[in-house]
Order: structure tokens, then C-alpha cells, then sequence
């Protein structure tokens, strides 16, 4: 009986996926993810910010102020998060692409990003975001108990709204290109 070759921990579970002509890609996919995660990000910075600088952070000894500052505080540190993010999130994409592990091929050829691959993706997107929240929250606040409760809360949330968003990215086949056979 011949024995079933082990499936590659980092590399392309179809042959369809080795070089040379794997389906790519593109900058404008990698773009239009990021925009769209930023917005739902964004928007879950906002209100997560102002409702623990209104709530914890007088437990921790920082007074946010009147509701007017607290919005503003929360809104610096969501409209900061805008900027580092989105940079964030294209380098985290792009070196993701390199990686060709839980990818597959479809009857048509396109490439499908797996249940697990998105999984991991959400895991080390959410360890470097939430590093990136801690620090803007420690600037815009200056106490590290808020910081770390802004980005301790956070972690929870976004590793929900992220995982659904690659799940939804993973359906879509908009900027994932086909290479022409070479020969």
C-alpha cells in the first residue's frame, strides 16, 4: 500500500498552487482589504475607547474629563489608529501573500483562502494591532492601565469583527489573479 505524502505545514496543499504560476494577489485586493477592515476597526476603537475612558479608567486613577473630552481623547486615538493601521494591515497582507500555507485552488482556478489560514492571520494581526492601540492609548492618555484596558478589551472584539472579515475577503475574487501557464 502506498503511503499518502504529509500535507506541508507552510507551503500549498494543491499542486495547482506550486510555482511556477500561482494565482496572485493583487496591491489593489490587498488595498481595498485594508480600507474596509479599517473602517469596521475604526469604528470599534471609537466607541471601545470612549466607553472605558468614560467607565475604567477612573479606576485606574485617570480622569478622562467631561464626555466632550472623553470623545475627543477616543476619537485622537481612533483617527491616529487610521493612519498606523492601514500601513499596518498592508505590510501584515503582503507578507501573508508570501505564505502559501491553507490556500487551495477552485473548479475555475481561482484561489481560496482556508478556515485556518484565517484563523492564524487573525491571530497575528490582532498581536501586532493591539500593540499598536496600546501605544497611541498611552500617548493620547498618558496612563498605561487605560492603555493596556483599551487594548486588552480590544482584542476580544477585533478577533471577532477580523476573523468575519476574512471570511467574507475569502468569497470574494475580486484581485486574486490567475497566471497564464507558461509554455
Amino acid at each position: 500500500m502506498r503511503e499518502q505524502p504529509e500535507r506541508p505545514i507552510f507551503g500549498p496543499e494543491d499542486p495547482r498552487l506550486d510555482p511556477p504560476n500561482p494565482p496572485e494577489v493583487s496591491h489593489a485586493r490587498s488595498l481595498a482589504k485594508a480600507i474596509s477592515w479599517r473602517v469596521v476597526g475604526t469604528i470599534d476603537t471609537l466607541v471601545l475607547s470612549f466607553l472605558i475612558l468614560t467607565f475604567l479608567a477612573p479606576l485606574f486613577g485617570h480622569d478622562a474629563g467631561t464626555h466632550a473630552e472623553t470623545a475627543q481623547t477616543a476619537t485622537l486615538i481612533a483617527l491616529t489608529e487610521v493612519a498606523t493601521k492601514m500601513l499596518l494591515y498592508f505590510l501584515h497582507e503582503r507578507g501573508w501573500e508570501r505564505l502559501r500555507w491553507d490556500v487551495s485552488v477552485d473548479e475555475e482556478g481561482h484561489r481560496k483562502d482556508g478556515p485556518s489560514r484565517s484563523g492564524v492571520k487573525t491571530a497575528t494581526w490582532r498581536v501586532m494591532a493591539s500593540l499598536d492601540t496600546m501605544v497611541l492609548a498611552l500617548i493620547f492618555t498618558g496612563s498605561l492601565g487605560t492603555a493596556v484596558s483599551i487594548g486588552g478589551f480590544e482584542v476580544i472584539t477585533k478577533l471577532v469583527l477580523y476573523y468575519f472579515h476574512e471570511r467574507a475577503w475569502a468569497h470574494i475574487r475580486w484581485g486574486i489573479v490567475a497566471k497564464p501557464a507558461e509554455g
